[in-house]
């Protein structure tokens, strides 16, 4: 009988290891994908791509026990070999190869030249042949600047006293209310799928106080535009007993710093292949909602046509004002008209007509939506009737507040479109792995 005692080390490197070794250390063993192969006669650079970068290897005729030709792009090889210094390789090291074993081998060849620094093909190839493409190195340095943010958010948020909770996906009835659902059966019964998991973390604010989530939520829109995917991760939290929706906006402001020096740490390389300038994030100035379509409107020229909400074009002119005159690659846009919040936001008790909420632009889009709840409730119940909102499929999410409730506020980021702006993309595909619109479903 055999036991698993934990971990079994390999006796291959992984490239930060390997960069370590110097050219004394005699032979190692690494493993890795061929990436590209350049053939230069008596030798050939064989390209390997690691999980953590490239490493280039050198394939001599003689001195290596398999020929160049029995390689390919796409193999899966264990190599072993010794390092020698050379300044034109990925990270000033090579390893001379002297033996190759092949793991395993395509069965064809590659549809896309995925060695190449940029894909020279259209983003609907690219999303066709998804598994393949993401293979590329600018390609999937996206998700790991990615993987950054979502890191940052959660380190950040468990410094912070905050408990990360895991809500249903799968629910009786939405939480923003409104047509934009996704419907479907469940054991005969009507269902849902949660555009957010906004009622859920409330309810946990009574249990932990202070509560997170990443994970998927869906809006059946039919928009078919570069900023909207039926299907998105949401960065998600919630806190108790706050002084005001500005505490939130602060949160969120350090969460910002917090991963803006996590990327500039542990994600330089990532950084630098895609040439990412990082946002400043010291400090981010607020505006009113209607003050900011006002001074967008004066300084552009552009007539206020919605007086309710920020069309596109003025989140853009905001952010482009906000850059200009103060050099802020953010701005908190405040106190949004109470008729276009859900009715769980808590209004101002100055101006009723407006919330003591805010959407949070960056480069001029909006990336974030946050604010003070409504946590008494009978103000809660009054405002559901001033709507005309049926309690009918709501008890449970009431009782949350009939049994007492600390005032509380949140928000929630759309990881893709943060990941979009920081990068600088013009399409928030880029910044999805296997994204989900109005025509996509595949891979």
């Amino acid at each position: 009988m055999e036991f698993v005692e934990g971990i079994r080390e390999k006796d291959t490197l992984e490239l930060t290891e390997l960069l370590k070794k110097q050219e004394t250390d005699g032979e190692i063993l690494v493993e890795g994908t061929v990436h590209s192969i350049r053939k230069m006669g008596e030798i050939a650079f064989v390209i390997l791509r690691k999980r953590e970068g490239l490493l280039q290897t050198v394939w001599e005729e003689g001195k290596t026990n398999i020929s160049i030709s029995d390689l390919k792009e796409g193999d899966c090889i264990r190599a072993a070999g010794t390092i020698r210094r050379e300044a034109r390789a990925p990270h000033q090291k090579e390893l001379r190869l002297c033996a190759v074993r092949i793991l395993s081998s395509p069965a064809a060849p590659l549809p896309l030249a995925i060695d190449k620094w940029k894909l020279n093909t259209s983003l609907e190839t690219k999303l066709n042949l998804r598994p393949i493409s993401l293979r590329n190195i600018k390609e999937r340095a996206r998700f790991k600047i990615q993987e950054g943010v979502c890191r940052g958010f959660r380190e950040f948020l468990y410094t912070r006293g905050f408990t990360e909770v895991h809500t249903p996906k799968i629910g009786a009835k939405g939480a923003e209310g409104g047509s934009n659902l996704f419907k479907l059966s469940y054991f005969h019964k009507p269902a849902v799928l949660e555009q957010s998991p906004q009622f859920y973390k409330q309810m946990m604010v009574g249990v932990f106080d202070r509560v997170f989530e990443t994970g998927p939520v869906f809006r059946a829109e039919k928009h078919n535009t570069r900023r909207h995917l039926n299907e998105y991760t949401s960065l998600d939290f919630e806190m108790g007993y706050i002084d005001g929706f500005m505490d939130i906006c602060a949160m969120e402001t350090g969460f910002l710093q917090y991963t803006m020096e996590l990327l500039k740490r542990e994600y330089a390389e990532e950084l630098k292949i895609l040439g990412v300038n990082l946002p400043e994030t010291r400090k981010i100035p607020t505006v009113r909602f209607s003050q900011a379509k006002e001074l967008a409107a004066e300084k552009y020229g552009r007539k206020i046509k919605n007086p309710f909400d920020l069309e596109p074009e003025e989140e853009a002119l905001i952010g482009q004002y906000f850059q200009e005159e103060y050099g802020a690659d953010f701005v908190f846009v405040t106190h949004y008209p109470s008729k276009k919040r859900p009715f769980y936001a808590m209004d101002d008790p100055e101006d009723e007509r407006f919330t003591l909420s805010f959407d949070l632009l960056f480069r001029g889009l909006e990336v974030t939506t946050g604010g003070q709840r409504i946590h008494d409730f009978h103000m809660l119940t009054e405002k559901m009737e001033k709507r005309g909102m049926s309690q009918e499929g709501m008890e449970q999410y009431l009782d949350t507040f009939k049994y007492g409730m600390p005032p509380h506020g949140g928000l929630g980021i759309g990881l893709e479109r943060l990941t979009m702006q920081l990068l600088g993309e013009d399409n928030v595909r880029e910044a999805c792995l296997f994204p989900r619109d109005m025509n996509r479903l595949e891979p």
